[in-house]
């Protein structure tokens, strides 16, 4: 028998992902994509691809760890 509560990979949304969400989330799989491995790199990647940060300010360390806190919240 097999153990199907493995199988659903969206179980734990509780909504479906907003624009800016899918956005991020697909800059983030290029630069993965691209070879970029580190948190430098993908600050730089999403600055030059984007999308833009919530604030519109110029994605930092601090403010990408700040957003992602935030969305898994």
């Amino acid at each position: 028998m097999t153990d199907n509560r493995y199988l659903e990979p969206h179980q734990a949304r509780k909504r479906p992902p907003t624009v800016y969400e899918d956005l991020l989330g697909d800059s983030i799989e290029r630069a993965y994509a691209s070879g970029v491995h580190d948190l430098a790199g993908l600050i730089s990647h999403l600055n030059s691809s984007g999308p833009a940060s919530p604030s519109g300010k110029t994605w930092t360390e601090a403010i990408y760890r700040q957003e992602i806190a935030a969305l898994a919240a």
